[in-house]
C-alpha cells in the first residue's frame, strides 16, 4: 500500500516508500512477476516545479529498476 507523505516547514520536498512485493507485470506477451516498490513524493509547489519533481521522481524509478546503477 501506498501513502502520501506530509511535507512540514521548512522541508520542501519528502520521499515516501512503501513496502515492496512481487506483482505481475504484462511484458507484451505474457505477465512476468516483478518486484514493485511505491514511492510518493509530495513537494511544496512554491518552491518545485512539478516538471522537475517528476522528472526526479522517473530517474529515482530508473535507477532503483537497475541495481547495477547504484553501484555505479
Amino acid at each position: 500500500t501506498a501513502f502520501t507523505p506530509i511535507v512540514n516547514a521548512p522541508e520542501v520536498a519528502i520521499l515516501g516508500v512503501s513496502k515492496s512485493s512481487i506483482q505481475p507485470v504484462w511484458d507484451g506477451k505474457a505477465f512476468q512477476p516483478r518486484l514493485m516498490l511505491p514511492l510518493s513524493l509530495s513537494y511544496d509547489h512554491r518552491v518545485i516545479d512539478g516538471a522537475l519533481a517528476a522528472r526526479f521522481t522517473a530517474d529515482l524509478a530508473r535507477i532503483l529498476g537497475d541495481m547495477r546503477r547504484v553501484l555505479l
